[in-house]
């Protein structure tokens, strides 16, 4: 599945907004569609998914049941489908947890419908379902994922002031705070370049890593090394052990006097709210759906005797990075039509400060499985009131 986020990152469209994703939100929903599939739909998806078809819907299923283990997450699975419309009992008793909705025929109120179980699993997070129910809408599949921690360590809230970069000269609300802890960041080496990777730890086993690449490079570019640092494919060195100076994005390293013995780890950073907004299909060949949108033709007679085509696919998707924790939410639906981030002291340490003062990328982490269940680009930092003291 992190593959999944690896290939949605490199789609991003190049640009100077902010976004969040969750390819956990999107993954299980593939895989039901896989276990229905088949030609080149079911061959397209596998592909996405990166396992095989047959077994795609038993992975979709322990998926799900490891998120809602995970403190602090939550999943669900929704279904509905237009009243008559004939579908294997097999396939919908796969779902887990999805009782069977039948639409009413009038569309506004089965919107509205749709809409109130996204915000109900998401907590108000989603106020919307991210596709719109049409007299052609046969079907729609959706998935919905929360995610709430706090951090083991809250931040101060105080001014973040950028003296260079694309946030130089702004009045910014900054997050800052220390620990004797050097090995929380590191840098590494990766084909965009040295990256530097901060972990902020919850309490939930849940960790939220704020990368930070050289300036100028793409925001795919940047979450791609993340995930590639997540996986081992790129080590990092850690902040114990890096030189004097500054050897990495955002970073200085120093000796510093100060009023204890233990080294120090200072990190600045912004807060942010995001939100994303995706449609599927403009990029369905990372998803595994190009086939599986061409309406001349059904393509999945596992899920039901009528032939059936993805018309729309979504996902909406929302991120806050607070003093005092982090919270995601996502929801993803298809549907289905017919066709087919002093004074002077008695002891010398080793002082090494991060400054995250320019847009940077973050991946939300499950910390044992190392699963990414929210991924997104900040690109745009908080204004500090105006007329506020800090």
């Amino acid at each position: 599945m992190n593959r999944l986020s690896g290939r949605w990152a490199a789609a991003l469209p190049a640009g100077p907004g902010g976004t969040v994703f969750s390819a956990a939100c999107v993954w299980p929903l593939l895989a039901f569609l896989a276990d229905g599939a088949a030609g080149p739909a079911r061959d397209e998806l596998e592909d996405a998914l990166g396992l095989r078809a047959d077994g795609a819907a038993a992975a979709a299923r322990g998926l799900l049941a490891a998120m809602d283990r995970i403190r602090g997450s939550a999943a669900a699975v929704g279904l509905w489908a237009r009243p008559g419309l004939p579908l294997r009992d097999a396939w919908v008793s796969g779902l887990p947890g999805a009782a069977l909705g039948r639409f009413t025929g009038d569309d506004a109120a089965d919107q509205a419908a749709l809409d109130a179980w996204a915000a109900e699993r998401t907590g108000g997070l989603i106020p919307e379902m991210p596709v719109r129910v049409d007299g052609a809408a046969l079907l729609v599949l959706a998935a919905a994922q929360t995610l709430r921690t706090r951090w083991l360590r809250p931040f101060d809230q105080g001014g973040l002031e950028p003296e260079d970069g694309p946030w130089a000269g702004r009045d910014l609300v900054g997050l800052c705070r220390s620990t004797s802890l050097l090995d929380r960041v590191g840098v590494a080496p990766t084909p965009a370049g040295p990256l530097t990777v901060l972990r902020v730890l919850g309490d939930t086993g849940v960790d939220v890593h704020l990368l930070l690449g050289e300036d100028g490079v793409a925001p795919g570019a940047v979450l791609a090394a993340g995930l590639g640092v997540l996986d081992g494919s790129y080590r990092p060195v850690s902040g114990d052990a890096l030189p004097l100076g500054r050897p990495g994005p955002g970073l200085r390293v120093e000796y510093a006097r100060s009023t204890t013995r233990e080294p120090e780890l200072r990190v600045a950073t912004s807060p942010f709210d995001l939100t994303g907004e995706h449609d599927l299909l403009a990029s369905a060949g990372v998803f595994g759906l190009t086939a599986a949108a061409d309406d001349r033709h059904g393509h999945f007679p596992g899920v039901g005797d009528v032939p059936l085509a993805v018309r729309q696919a979504g996902q909406a998707a929302r991120a806050r990075f607070t003093e005092d924790g982090f919270e995601a939410a996502a929801v993803t639906a298809l549907h289905a039509v017919a066709g087919g981030c002093a004074p002077r002291a008695p002891y010398r340490i080793r002082r090494v400060s991060l400054e995250v003062d320019r847009p940077f990328g973050f991946l939300a982490v499950h910390r044992t499985s190392r699963l990414v269940l929210s991924a997104g680009w900040v690109a745009d930092p908080v204004e500090y009131p105006r007329d506020a003291a800090y």
